[in-house]
């Protein structure tokens, strides 16, 4: 997919600087697990962050496919820095479809990191499988109480506002839910321990509980009852803003393993002069190169107002599975090194896997583009 000139310029500036500034801070990110306020922050004044916020409401006014670009280059410094943008996207895609004006009075300070934004959706007994969740809502004179917890949370342990699926009709299953913006330093709301993870360390996790918090009527999201709905509609952004991910973490596999190749030597040759080393690569670049594809594809698609869900999954799916394996083989071509922490590869490989799980897992991907296929015929 070729892209415009806009969009080339803003993956030169985000190229530069995730060379410059991510890049060399990476390996101490994933081994301090430190939340990189100051990256964030510069992040912001670069308005790379709420990629689509149109300009009126203090974002750069730009399309999912930038947005997909700049997820990827992201990602290819650091996937827990992609995963911070991928956050704010999606939030700040809410606030923009279904804010009042006070609500959307945030996106300054959401997009500039001056607030710190939690998306508070999975529970324990509820994680693909939304309609499970318990933490509920109840009505208290103008306002509201809120009950219940959340797990494995995208930034509990540092968050501001949280954006919480709670339940306001205990009797309508998912068209009884609603999304709540919580203050998290109110009174009632507790977090649980920073979670350690496999990968992408630095991208903080953790769990959030609620206990009879009190709520403003101005707390409430969009229409009551229709949070379910709402939380489905970016899903497919989302989606497009994972499979992105995915692909910058092969694409800096495939880079570390072309330069490694290069310079490293066995038999007294260069082990690029291998026949099996070679096609490693070449199956690396051309995988690469058909997720990006299919991620451009998708979200184009989105752009053109299109119906995206089979496309989106196809790229999420592919992207993931594709990320694993090829990260797979940059360890490979390292050898006994790519086993080792603080080479990159070892980081890559570890950051990939949770693509294949987050923001819907894989099989429920293959679930989604099979009910498409059935539902609409084969033809895209």
């Amino acid at each position: 997919m070729f892209l415009n000139e806009i969009q080339e310029q803003v993956r030169e500036t985000t190229r530069a600087f995730v060379d410059e500034v991510i890049r060399p801070a990476a390996e101490t990110l994933d081994r301090e697990e430190r939340f990189p306020a100051e990256i964030y922050e510069e992040m912001g004044r670069l308005g790379l962050f709420g990629i689509a916020v149109p300009e009126e409401l203090g974002g750069p006014g730009f399309d999912t496919l930038t947005y997909a670009v700049v997820m990827e280059e992201l990602s290819r410094g650091y996937a827990s820095v992609a995963d911070q943008c991928g956050l704010v996207e999606l939030i700040s895609t809410l606030l923009v479809r279904h804010g009042t004006d006070e609500q959307k009075a945030l996106l300054p300070d959401i997009l500039s990191m001056k607030r710190k934004v939690a998306y508070c959706i999975t529970e324990p007994e509820a994680g693909t499988d939304v309609s499970g969740i318990r933490t509920t809502a109840e009505r208290d004179g103008d306002g509201w109480i809120l009950n219940g917890g959340k797990t494995w949370i995208h930034n509990a342990p540092v968050a501001d506002l949280g954006f919480v699926l709670a339940r306001t009709d205990k009797e309508a299953g998912n068209r009884g839910m609603s999304i709540f913006i919580v203050d998290l330093h109110a009174e009632g709301v507790e977090r649980g321990p920073k979670e350690h993870k496999m990968g992408q360390r630095a991208s903080q996790v953790g769990a959030l509980d609620f206990t009879n918090v009190r709520l403003g009527s101005n707390a409430l999201l969009g229409e009551m009852n229709r949070g379910f709905h709402m939380m489905m509609s970016v899903l497919d952004k989302g989606r497009v803003g994972i499979a992105a991910l995915a692909v910058g973490i092969a694409q800096a596999g495939l880079e570390a393993a072309v330069d490694y190749a290069g310079t490293r030597k066995q038999f007294g040759k260069h082990i690029s002069e291998f026949q099996g080393v070679q096609w490693l690569l070449a199956d690396m670049a051309k995988d690469i190169e058909a997720a990006r594809l299919l991620v451009h594809s998708a979200a184009v698609k989105i752009d053109n107002g299109q119906d995206a869900t089979r496309s989106c999954s196809m790229a999420k799916c592919f992207a993931g599975d594709m990320a694993v394996a090829r990260t797979a083989d940059a360890v490979q071509v390292f050898g006994g090194s790519g086993y080792i922490r603080g080479f990159e590869v070892e980081r890559l490989y570890r950051d990939a896997k949770i693509t294949q799980i987050y923001e819907g897992t894989n099989q429920i991907q293959r679930m989604i583009i099979a009910r498409e296929l059935l539902k609409k015929g084969a033809r895209a």
